[in-house]
């Protein structure tokens, strides 16, 4: 780690020389093996107000279908006690009693299994790496699980082009590392890369750090093969970075969550690595300062800005006495952690250095450390990317994930402080200030109802009256769908309604997800 004054010869403060005790650099690298018991997990159809659609059940004929297309009794599972992870969702808030799990190969074996059940009536729930935390990916009742991850070939990379064809059970960590050698990555990066996978990333339109960067998956996505609930196979796969040829229906895919068709076939467009990367974590006395730091990083890191993330004192807190890892800063209001990336390494660090001595000087900081190897990087990291992870083990989480505009984008966090009082064990705000979307992690010790009608629908009506929107990333899933009118017009959640409807006019695909029954 960069001494400040042994680097840039100055004397305004000095770097921290640190133990540092990250117990890992990755978050979770297979957080569907969640260490808490699944079959504790209340029944969604017993915890929640909603009854089953009027789809068929599953029989023992149908499950020999599934044997006889997909050749193989590893590829249909039907044991009760191995089923009861894939039923159930990893924050534990739903819970389905899914007969069967299914794991195709390819999208033959997608397009038949969807035939039939489209012609049977049997609702699916696609299934990627289960990292979601909206409820989409798992069942509510009795549906069928269809799940991707069989289907991890890497079909293409294009190293002159910079493109990735691939199926959608990839993982992304596993992406990434293939890309490492040809000095490439994915123009997006999530906590959860150890286990989730990208067609479950281009099914919630997941953001993560750096879309400050790079931009959403709308841009980077140059085509989608996805199967259709009647089997249909809509190939919209290009690796054309233009294509102005009729509407993007590929664009359909993406974000709406296994409710319009199943993604078996991705093509994105890669982002060259950068040859040099540094972070600073900086603390600051108020949520102003944080917003003073990020609108400096944007003026004075320029193209070099490749994340900006925020953390408030409750959520470090968490961190630190959870999973005992080390923050390396003085105790603060605010963290926030700065990522400058690109070709040349001494200007990344000459760069942060500046932007640091110049917030000093100006007082919007109160301290700020730069790490500037791999190990210390990922270090910092840590402190961000696991709170989830903290925050799992201070009890039961309710997660809201939502967008505000910046005038406004932590006030949200205070209000929901003086509402709740004593009824939450802790309320805490932190997320991707870069994009203006905001994680709010409210625990207890175990599920409370009481709790949650405090919560909801206040957060929702709060967030609709600044014109924020009620899910920034992760999705409307079951757990926000209710809550759409707080965020999108009747009429498009009519247009919604339609497209659904025209693509899926039984309804089975990925059923009581995303799209609200009424408006």
């Amino acid at each position: 780690m960069a001494n400040v004054q042994a680097f840039a010869k100055r004397s305004l403060y000095y770097l921290k020389q640190l133990q540092w005790r990250c117990l890992s650099s990755t978050v979770l690298s297979h957080m569907s093996k969640s260490p808490l018991l699944f079959d504790n997990v209340e029944l969604a159809s017993n915890r929640y107000d909603i009854q089953r659609g009027n789809f068929a059940k599953a029989t023992q004929q149908d499950i020999n279908y599934f044997k006889d297309i997909l050749s193989s009794q590893s590829a249909v599972i039907t044991d009760a006690e191995e089923l009861i992870g894939s039923n159930t969702d990893w924050l534990q808030v739903v819970r389905g009693s899914g007969p069967v799990l299914l794991k195709p190969e390819n999208t033959e074996q997608v397009s038949k299994i969807m035939q039939y059940c489209n012609n049977r009536n049997l609702a699916v729930v696609p299934q990627g790496g289960k990292t979601g935390l909206v409820g989409g990916g798992v069942p509510v009742f009795d549906e069928i699980i269809l799940s991707t991850s069989r289907m991890n070939n890497v079909i293409d990379v294009d190293k002159i082009s910079g493109t990735l064809v691939c199926q959608p059970g990839c993982i992304l960590q596993e992406l990434e590392d293939r890309l490492n050698s040809d000095n490439f990555i994915l123009p997006y990066d999530l906590g959860a890369r150890g286990s989730c996978h990208i067609g479950g990333n281009l099914s919630t339109n997941a953001g993560g750090i750096r879309l400050v960067r790079y931009g959403s998956l709308h841009g980077s996505v140059l085509g989608v093969e996805a199967v259709l609930a009647d089997g249909t196979v809509l190939d919209c796969m290009s690796t054309c970075r233009k294509d102005n040829t009729g509407y993007d229906l590929k664009q359909l895919f993406i974000g709406s969550e296994g409710t319009l068709g199943i993604i078996t076939k991705v093509a994105i467009a890669l982002a060259q690595k950068p040859r040099a990367q540094c972070v600073a974590l900086i603390g600051c006395n108020n949520f102003e300062n944080v917003k003073q730091v990020f609108s400096s990083a944007r003026k004075d890191l320029c193209e070099y800005l490749s994340a900006c993330e925020f953390m408030d004192s409750k959520i470090m807190s968490l961190v630190e006495n959870h999973l005992k890892l080390t923050n390396p800063v003085q105790t603060s209001s605010f963290y926030v952690l700065i990522e400058a990336s690109g070709s040349s390494e001494q200007y990344c660090k000459t760069a942060l250095l500046d932007f640091l001595e110049t917030l000093i000087e100006s007082k919007v900081i109160k301290e700020g450390i730069v790490a500037d190897n791999s190990v210390q990087i990922k270090d910092v990291w840590a402190l961000r990317e696991r709170v989830l992870e903290a925050c799992q083990h201070d009890g039961y989480v309710f997660k809201y994930d939502v967008s505000l505009p910046l005038r406004v984008f932590y006030n949200i966090v205070d209000d929901l402080r003086s509402r709740l009082g004593s009824q939450a064990k802790s309320i805490g705000g932190y997320g991707h200030i870069g994009d203006g979307n905001l994680h709010i992690n409210i625990t207890c010790e175990e599920y409370n109802k009481q709790l949650e009608k405090a919560i909801e629908p206040y957060i929702f009506e709060w967030i609709g009256k600044y014109k924020g929107s009620v899910s920034a990333e992760h999705g409307m899933g079951f757990i926000k769908r209710k809550y759409m009118n707080y965020s999108k017009s009747e009429a498009a959640y009519n247009t919604m309604k339609g497209i659904k409807q025209l693509l899926d006019p039984k309804g089975i695909l990925n059923p009581y997800k995303t799209i609200p029954d009424q408006y």
